[in-house]
Protein backbone atom coordinates (compact mmCIF):
# COMPACT_ATOMS: atom_id res chain seq x y z
CA UNK A 1 0.00 0.00 0.00
CA UNK A 2 1.57 3.26 -1.14
CA UNK A 3 -0.98 5.67 0.31
CA UNK A 4 -2.31 5.65 3.83
CA UNK A 5 -5.34 7.91 4.49
CA UNK A 6 -4.12 8.24 8.07
CA UNK A 7 -1.14 10.16 6.74
CA UNK A 8 -3.49 13.05 5.98
CA UNK A 9 -4.59 13.13 9.59
CA UNK A 10 -1.00 13.76 10.64
CA UNK A 11 0.26 15.78 7.68
CA UNK A 12 -2.68 17.97 6.68
CA UNK A 13 -2.61 20.34 9.71
CA UNK A 14 1.09 21.00 9.16
CA UNK A 15 0.60 21.51 5.43
CA UNK A 16 -2.24 23.98 5.93
CA UNK A 17 -0.23 25.83 8.57
CA UNK A 18 2.77 26.02 6.21
CA UNK A 19 0.63 27.37 3.36
CA UNK A 20 -0.90 29.98 5.65
CA UNK A 21 2.51 31.01 6.99
CA UNK A 22 3.96 31.31 3.49
CA UNK A 23 0.99 33.36 2.29
CA UNK A 24 1.17 35.63 5.32
CA UNK A 25 4.90 36.20 4.88
CA UNK A 26 4.57 37.14 1.22
CA UNK A 27 1.60 39.44 1.74
CA UNK A 28 3.12 41.13 4.79
CA UNK A 29 6.41 41.67 2.97
CA UNK A 30 4.54 43.08 -0.03
CA UNK A 31 2.49 45.39 2.21
CA UNK A 32 5.45 46.97 3.96
CA UNK A 33 7.63 46.98 0.87
CA UNK A 34 5.46 49.94 -0.16
CA UNK A 35 6.24 51.82 3.06
CA UNK A 36 9.54 53.68 2.89
CA UNK A 37 11.57 54.36 6.01
CA UNK A 38 11.91 57.95 7.21
CA UNK A 39 15.71 57.69 7.16
CA UNK A 40 15.85 56.47 3.56
CA UNK A 41 18.56 53.87 4.17
CA UNK A 42 18.67 50.70 2.09
CA UNK A 43 18.62 47.18 3.44
CA UNK A 44 22.32 46.78 2.75
CA UNK A 45 23.11 50.07 4.48
CA UNK A 46 20.99 49.09 7.49
CA UNK A 47 22.74 45.73 7.84
CA UNK A 48 26.15 47.39 7.52
CA UNK A 49 25.28 49.88 10.25
CA UNK A 50 24.22 47.13 12.66
CA UNK A 51 27.42 45.20 12.02
CA UNK A 52 29.55 48.30 12.46
CA UNK A 53 27.79 49.26 15.68
CA UNK A 54 28.37 45.73 16.99
CA UNK A 55 32.08 46.01 16.22
CA UNK A 56 31.94 43.41 13.45
CA UNK A 57 34.21 44.27 10.53
CA UNK A 58 34.91 40.89 8.95
CA UNK A 59 31.45 40.12 7.55
CA UNK A 60 30.72 40.99 3.95
CA UNK A 61 27.39 41.91 2.38
CA UNK A 62 26.54 40.87 -1.16
CA UNK A 63 23.50 40.64 -3.38
CA UNK A 64 21.99 37.20 -4.05
CA UNK A 65 19.50 35.88 -6.58
CA UNK A 66 15.97 34.87 -5.67
CA UNK A 67 12.99 36.35 -3.86
CA UNK A 68 13.44 36.34 -0.07
CA UNK A 69 16.56 34.22 -0.46
CA UNK A 70 18.27 36.28 2.23
CA UNK A 71 20.56 34.42 4.62
CA UNK A 72 23.78 34.63 6.60
CA UNK A 73 26.54 32.18 5.70
CA UNK A 74 28.63 31.65 8.85
CA UNK A 75 31.28 29.62 7.01
CA UNK A 76 31.98 32.48 4.59
CA UNK A 77 31.03 35.26 7.03
CA UNK A 78 28.80 36.73 4.37
CA UNK A 79 25.35 38.32 4.42
CA UNK A 80 23.60 37.45 1.17
CA UNK A 81 20.61 39.69 0.53
CA UNK A 82 18.11 39.40 -2.30
CA UNK A 83 18.05 42.39 -4.64
CA UNK A 84 14.72 43.61 -3.23
CA UNK A 85 16.24 43.67 0.27
CA UNK A 86 19.75 44.79 -0.67
CA UNK A 87 18.60 47.83 -2.67
CA UNK A 88 15.19 48.37 -1.11
CA UNK A 89 14.54 51.28 1.23
CA UNK A 90 11.25 50.00 2.59
CA UNK A 91 10.47 48.79 6.08
CA UNK A 92 10.29 45.25 4.70
CA UNK A 93 13.79 45.46 3.24
CA UNK A 94 15.24 46.98 6.39
CA UNK A 95 13.55 44.43 8.65
CA UNK A 96 14.83 41.44 6.70
CA UNK A 97 18.34 42.88 6.33
CA UNK A 98 18.59 43.64 10.04
CA UNK A 99 17.36 40.14 10.83
CA UNK A 100 20.20 38.62 8.80
CA UNK A 101 22.64 41.00 10.46
CA UNK A 102 21.28 39.64 13.73
CA UNK A 103 22.52 36.19 12.69
CA UNK A 104 25.99 37.60 12.05
CA UNK A 105 25.96 39.16 15.52
CA UNK A 106 24.88 35.81 16.98
CA UNK A 107 27.85 34.20 15.25
CA UNK A 108 30.27 36.81 16.57
CA UNK A 109 28.94 36.33 20.10
CA UNK A 110 29.04 32.51 19.86
CA UNK A 111 25.31 32.24 20.41
CA UNK A 112 24.92 28.59 21.42
CA UNK A 113 21.75 27.65 19.47
CA UNK A 114 23.31 29.01 16.26
CA UNK A 115 26.38 26.86 16.82
CA UNK A 116 24.17 23.85 17.44
CA UNK A 117 22.17 24.51 14.28
CA UNK A 118 25.33 24.89 12.20
CA UNK A 119 26.64 21.60 13.58
CA UNK A 120 23.38 19.88 12.62
CA UNK A 121 23.34 21.16 9.02
CA UNK A 122 25.32 18.24 7.48
CA UNK A 123 23.37 15.63 9.43
CA UNK A 124 20.00 17.22 8.67
CA UNK A 125 20.91 17.42 4.99
CA UNK A 126 21.32 13.67 4.65
CA UNK A 127 18.92 12.41 7.32
CA UNK A 128 15.73 13.42 5.55
CA UNK A 129 16.37 11.73 2.16
CA UNK A 130 18.07 8.75 3.81
CA UNK A 131 15.16 8.22 6.19
CA UNK A 132 12.76 7.91 3.26
CA UNK A 133 14.81 5.01 1.90
CA UNK A 134 14.41 3.01 5.10
CA UNK A 135 10.76 3.98 5.51
CA UNK A 136 9.95 3.01 1.91
CA UNK A 137 11.64 -0.36 2.45
CA UNK A 138 9.58 -0.75 5.61
CA UNK A 139 6.35 -0.05 3.74
CA UNK A 140 7.25 -2.33 0.81
CA UNK A 141 8.29 -5.27 2.96
CA UNK A 142 5.84 -4.65 5.79
CA UNK A 143 8.69 -4.17 8.25
CA UNK A 144 7.92 -2.05 11.34
CA UNK A 145 11.60 -2.18 12.29
CA UNK A 146 12.69 -0.50 9.06
CA UNK A 147 9.99 2.16 9.48
CA UNK A 148 11.11 2.77 13.06
CA UNK A 149 14.76 3.03 12.02
CA UNK A 150 13.80 5.47 9.26
CA UNK A 151 11.85 7.51 11.78
CA UNK A 152 14.87 7.67 14.08
CA UNK A 153 17.04 8.86 11.18
CA UNK A 154 14.39 11.45 10.28
CA UNK A 155 14.46 12.73 13.86
CA UNK A 156 17.74 14.53 13.08
CA UNK A 157 15.88 16.71 10.59
CA UNK A 158 13.17 17.30 13.18
CA UNK A 159 15.77 18.33 15.76
CA UNK A 160 17.26 20.77 13.24
CA UNK A 161 13.87 22.40 12.66
CA UNK A 162 13.32 22.73 16.42
CA UNK A 163 16.77 24.19 17.11
CA UNK A 164 16.14 26.68 14.31
CA UNK A 165 13.29 28.30 16.24
CA UNK A 166 15.30 30.03 19.02
CA UNK A 167 17.92 31.05 16.44
CA UNK A 168 15.38 32.79 14.24
CA UNK A 169 13.40 34.27 17.12
CA UNK A 170 16.53 35.72 18.72
CA UNK A 171 17.75 37.21 15.42
CA UNK A 172 14.40 38.95 14.95
CA UNK A 173 14.37 40.21 18.53
CA UNK A 174 17.84 41.66 18.04
CA UNK A 175 16.80 43.27 14.77
CA UNK A 176 13.71 44.92 16.25
CA UNK A 177 15.77 46.38 19.10
CA UNK A 178 18.91 47.37 17.24
CA UNK A 179 17.28 48.99 14.23
CA UNK A 180 15.81 51.54 16.63
CA UNK A 181 18.89 52.06 18.80
CA UNK A 182 21.01 52.47 15.65
CA UNK A 183 18.69 55.20 14.38
CA UNK A 184 17.69 53.25 11.27
CA UNK A 185 13.95 53.46 11.96
CA UNK A 186 11.69 55.04 14.53
CA UNK A 187 9.98 53.00 17.22
CA UNK A 188 6.71 53.14 15.28
CA UNK A 189 8.40 52.05 12.07
CA UNK A 190 10.09 49.20 13.93
CA UNK A 191 6.67 47.77 14.76
CA UNK A 192 5.79 47.57 11.07
CA UNK A 193 9.20 46.17 10.11
CA UNK A 194 8.78 43.72 12.96
CA UNK A 195 5.49 42.51 11.49
CA UNK A 196 7.46 41.19 8.51
CA UNK A 197 9.83 39.34 10.82
CA UNK A 198 6.94 37.92 12.86
CA UNK A 199 5.34 36.56 9.70
CA UNK A 200 8.63 35.07 8.54
CA UNK A 201 9.16 33.41 11.91
CA UNK A 202 5.80 31.72 11.52
CA UNK A 203 7.17 29.82 8.51
CA UNK A 204 9.85 28.28 10.74
CA UNK A 205 7.23 27.33 13.31
CA UNK A 206 5.15 25.73 10.55
CA UNK A 207 8.17 23.79 9.30
CA UNK A 208 8.87 22.48 12.80
CA UNK A 209 5.23 21.50 13.32
CA UNK A 210 5.14 19.70 9.97
CA UNK A 211 8.35 17.83 10.76
CA UNK A 212 7.11 16.78 14.19
CA UNK A 213 3.77 15.57 12.82
CA UNK A 214 5.52 13.61 10.08
CA UNK A 215 7.78 11.97 12.65
CA UNK A 216 4.78 11.08 14.79
CA UNK A 217 3.13 9.45 11.79
CA UNK A 218 6.21 7.32 11.06
CA UNK A 219 6.40 6.30 14.71
CA UNK A 220 2.70 5.42 14.66
CA UNK A 221 3.17 3.32 11.53
CA UNK A 222 6.07 1.51 13.18
CA UNK A 223 3.68 0.43 15.92
CA UNK A 224 5.55 2.15 18.72
CA UNK A 225 2.36 3.96 19.78
CA UNK A 226 0.22 0.91 19.21
CA UNK A 227 -0.65 2.12 15.73
CA UNK A 228 -0.89 0.05 12.59
CA UNK A 229 2.48 -1.52 11.75
CA UNK A 230 1.23 -3.53 8.80
CA UNK A 231 -1.60 -3.57 6.33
Amino acid sequence: MFFDPMYLLFALPGLLFALYASFTTKTTFAKYSKVMSSTGVSGAEAAARLLRDAGIHDVGIEMADGFLSDHYDPSAKMLRLSSAVYNGRSLSSIGVACHEAGHAIQHAENYAPLGMRSALVPLAGISSPLSYVFILIGFLFNSPNFILFGALVFSAAVLFSIVTLPVEYNASARAKRLMVSAGIVSSREAEDAGAVLNAAFMTYVAAAVSAILTLLYYLWRSGIFGGRSND
